[in-house]
């Protein structure tokens, strides 16, 4: 057991004095909050079986599984939705209508490897059961309005419709798959690869409509250019509904801090209806999420509309005014240290910033440009992908090789287009790889890239990880092949290697942090439509 009976499990850590003091002031405001719009608190156990989460794929793939006394599989709560759902329909199902439930208990998820994120969150949350239409959704919308006011700074509100891209998605004649592509590049506002993506489909006009959806997001004004799309009959209804809700929010005097956002496409999969998330001063990312479930009940035998919301009340106790920037204050730029720094402080100068600390920049690694109110940091690659998702720095040049590899939450915006090369599979030749029946050795500074690759062609191997010169590894017998970064091809060749497969190309990409890119929408997009207009230039 060695020390580790004195350590907390990975992603896990003890909460002392002024940390306790912090988030139970959170959970206790949000408690009197909901209970004193008449909702009922619930508890539902930390240990549930595995199948109360089965169907929805993006909330069953972070669990955290373990066995109960009977042998039976189980997780920890994931999710606080699907519980209270189940308690619904079995210790409530006789309950007169509507039902207004809170609650204040731990979630428990395996986060990305060193992305710094916790495995166990206190998450508080209402919700409302029994009941559909404008007056429900108006009735959570406020309370989650009021619950990002009662946490104190500034704060947004954003909302969206599903039925409008599940209008679009429908129109696009192509396979699932890349249905289910389209979801993800939109939700990451990945412009760039979203518009690769459909580049074979760019005759339709769905996947027209679908392009432009990442930008759709920002005052009632959005709506107008959402009906220009033509998104059919269900789409024109959810902007309808939409602008019904501004309206009577705007009417409540809750209208200054509400926003559209028509690329929020929720991972879960319940949704049905609105859906929406909050973002407060000082917080890296969203720390509401919600929205409206009317089909999800029904799983568990009572079928029933419902619409709710939770917040992250550990994320909320961290952060606020005190730990924030104020609102109209510049951006903060992320590059990568070397190659990509001096293309981009090429670029910038170009724009007309003032790049002279950067040029003369000695061991400084925290740098202004100009009296522009940008400031630049530099650091490695994988650093600016953790300071950007972690919102200590808005925006970040970095290579789609860090991106591929490390991951991360974040808006990937652009493609630059320098820095070019690509990820290839290379071996002595392609018998190496692709011959014989054992499983074979790969080696790769990439490891999860690497990976991700052989299973999609549906191939087990055994991966190993090289810090050094890989082409050296099947020189001298580690391994059968390697998965390495290549631009001419000149090193392999001199080393008796060839490419076997390109896997996938790699340029410079500009992301954003999501809640800079809805607090500071108009500096923030402000720098990405500079950018644009030079990338256009250069052709």
């Amino acid at each position: 057991m060695g020390r580790m009976d004195r350590m907390t499990p990975a992603s896990t850590r003890d909460l002392l004095y002024e940390e306790c003091e912090a988030l139970r002031g959170v959970q206790n405001r949000l408690c009197a909050l909901y209970a004193g719009r008449g909702f009922r608190e619930v508890m539902t156990p930390a240990m549930e079986y595995s199948g109360v989460f089965a169907a929805d794929a993006a909330v069953s793939q972070r669990m955290v599984r373990l066995m109960d006394t009977a042998g039976q599989l189980c997780c920890l709560r994931p999710d606080c939705t699907l519980p209270i759902a189940r308690l619904c329909g079995t210790k409530l199902q006789h309950a007169p209508l509507p039902i207004r439930l809170f609650y204040s208990q731990q979630v428990y998820s395996a986060p990305r490897e060193h992305s710094g994120k916790e495995a166990e969150v206190s998450q508080v949350g209402v919700e409302l059961i029994g009941e559909t239409g404008l007056a429900a959704d108006i009735e959570i919308l406020s309370l989650a309005s009021e619950s990002l006011q009662a946490l104190g700074g500034g704060h947004r509100l954003e909302i969206c419709h599903i039925g409008f891209f599940r209008s679009l998605i429908a129109g696009l004649t192509a396979a699932e798959a890349v249905k289910e592509q389209v979801r993800a590049l939109i939700e990451q506002k990945s412009y760039a690869m979203l518009g690769d993506l459909l580049a074979p489909y760019r005759e339709q006009p769905a996947a027209r409509a679908l392009c432009a959806l990442p930008r759709l997001f920002g005052t009632r004004s959005v709506l107008e250019k959402a009906r220009a799309l033509q998104p059919g009959e269900e789409g024109m209804q959810a902007l309808d509904y939409l602008e019904e809700l501004l309206d009577r929010l705007e009417q409540a005097g809750l209208g200054e801090n509400i926003t559209i956002d028509l690329g929020l496409i929720n991972h879960a999969d319940y949704y049905t209806g609105v859906i929406f998330r909050g973002y407060g001063e000082g917080l890296g990312e969203a720390v509401l999420s919600g929205g409206r479930y009317d089909r999800l009940l029904g799983r568990f035998g009572r079928d029933l509309p419902a619409t709710g919301f939770g917040v992250n009340a550990t994320l909320a106790s961290r952060g606020g005014a005190e730990s924030g920037r104020p609102q109209e204050e510049g951006i903060t730029l992320a590059l990568t240290k070397g190659r990509l720094e001096r293309k981009t402080a090429q670029m910038l100068a170009a724009l007309g910033y003032d790049c002279s600390a950067l040029e003369e920049k000695g061991r400084r690694l925290v740098l202004p440009l100009g009296d522009s109110g940008i400031r630049v940091i530099l650091a490695k690659a994988a650093d600016v992908i953790t300071y950007v998702e972690n919102g200590v720095a808005d925006v970040g040049i970095v290579g789609k090789d860090t991106i591929l590899e490390s991951g991360g939450s974040f808006y990937e915006v652009l493609d630059l287009g320098f820095g070019k090369c690509r990820f290839a599979l290379a071996a002595k030749s392609r018998e190496a790889v692709f011959s014989g029946y054992s499983a074979k050795r790969i080696a790769s500074k990439y490891p999860h890239v690497a990976l991700s690759y052989f299973e999609g062609l549906g191939l087990d191997v055994n991966i190993v990880k090289i810090e050094g010169s890989v082409e050296l590894a099947p020189l001298i017998g580690l391994c059968d092949a390697i998965v390495d970064i290549v631009e001419t091809g000149s090193t392999l060749k001199e080393n008796g290697l060839q490419v076997i497969e390109e896997i996938a190309p790699i340029s410079a990409r500009m992301i954003v942090n999501a809640a800079s890119m809805k607090l500071r929408q108009q500096p923030v997009e402000r720098l990405i439509s500079q950018v644009e207009d030079y990338l256009r230039r250069e052709g």
